[in-house]
């Protein structure tokens, strides 16, 4: 088990400690629902240094990756992020990932904590036939907070040492000074609402933790961060993708470019999937009468098991219980009247749009 900067301060203000991806980190600090509201309110910060974070560069850095991930990150400026998956060349998913450019050889690739040692083998397996790339492993030095909610930007301007509206949506600046400590801050979010991430030293990281938190920003443990990125339909490593799951049958065909020249890691399984069409697809559920969890059945009208459910909760921002699963296509219908097992009670769902939740407003 590991220790992130920030582990002795969550075990001295409250913060309830469970192993998460091999590392101690916060469940909460009292009340997930309360702590899942301020971010929807004010401004959540997020100790998410558990995260991993790769280096790839050398001349063959930008086709090496287009290569790698479904999503190419050639066509990225410097200064620039996206999301992508990264697949077997069964179309099954290895991960999901950001990328940031960080110049014209050079990027950061950023992992789920939990796949940190899975995707260094994966990656460094597949340079072996790129010798011009060179990579680096950097997770055990790199801090990482998440300041999220519609305070956020008024709450970090006045410790930035830049103007916040310069850094567009999936952008980044790579040197800014806050509080005094050099970050490279961006501008993604996994929560469905406006924030920033800030990439540090790991001994900084309290300085710059603790100034947030004197400045009002509200401790958020990974209990709401699930709550919150479920409402915003956010896949989670593991639930709605997996080594079984793809990216299209997640819903994010968005983040494989199939137009793009050249080849990628499980472009022919993808291309195969989509011409032959989906046998199951990613779907939203509202239930009445209970809450669903991962691993439940799902089931048709007649009684039917027709899918599973990949993440389920009781939605503190829609007051009800939201679930996604993966069912057959013939049921994903919305409006499909379905039901859920739930501890041997078939408790009634039905499929509606995604995400439940969208910044300032919900279903």
């Amino acid at each position: 088990m590991k220790d992130t900067p920030l582990t002795s301060w969550h075990r001295n203000h409250g913060g309830k400690l469970v192993e998460f991806g091999g590392y101690w980190m916060p469940l909460d600090y009292g009340s997930i629902v309360e702590e899942h509201l301020a971010v929807r309110q004010r401004a959540g910060l997020f100790d998410v240094s558990h995260m991993g974070e790769f280096l790839v560069e050398g001349v063959s850095a930008s086709p090496f990756l287009d290569h790698l991930l479904t999503n190419p990150p050639s066509r990225l400026n410097v200064g620039q992020a996206l999301y992508s998956p990264m697949c077997l060349p069964t179309g099954g998913t290895v991960d999901d990932l950001l990328v940031y450019r960080l110049d014209e050889k050079k990027y950061l690739l950023v992992v789920n904590a939990a796949n940190i040692a899975k995707d260094w083998d994966w990656v460094s397996q597949a340079s072996q036939h790129w010798p011009l790339v060179t990579l680096a492993n950097v997770s055990d030095t790199t801090a990482l907070l998440a300041l999220q909610g519609p305070q956020a930007q008024s709450l970090l301007q006045p410790l930035a040492s830049i103007d916040l509206n310069t850094v567009s949506y999936y952008h980044f600046s790579p040197q800014v000074m806050i509080d005094g400590v050099p970050v490279l801050l961006s501008r993604t979010g996994y929560t469905g609402e406006e924030g920033f991430e800030l990439y540090l030293e790991g001994n900084a990281a309290p300085t710059v933790w603790q100034s947030l938190i004197d400045r009002g920003a509200i401790p958020v443990g990974l209990g709401a961060r699930d709550t919150l990125r479920l409402e915003a339909r956010l896949p989670l490593y593991g639930h709605e993708l997996s080594e079984t799951i793809t990216p299209l049958e997640a819903g994010l065909g968005m983040f494989v470019r199939f137009k793009q020249p050249g080849d990628f890691i499980g472009r022919g399984a993808l291309e195969r999937q989509k011409s032959e069409g989906l046998q199951r697809k990613l779907v939203g559920l509202t239930l009445v009468g209970g809450i669903a969890r991962a691993g439940y059945p799902v089931m048709d009208a007649e009684g039917h098991a027709v899918g599973i459910v990949t993440s389920g909760t009781h939605s503190p921002s829609l007051k009800k219980p939201i679930a996604l699963a993966l069912v057959a296509l013939q049921q994903s219908a919305i409006g499909t009247p379905l039901s859920v097992e739930i501890r041997g009670k078939m408790v009634p769902a039905q499929v509606v749009a995604t995400p439940f939740y969208r910044r300032g407003t919900h279903l």
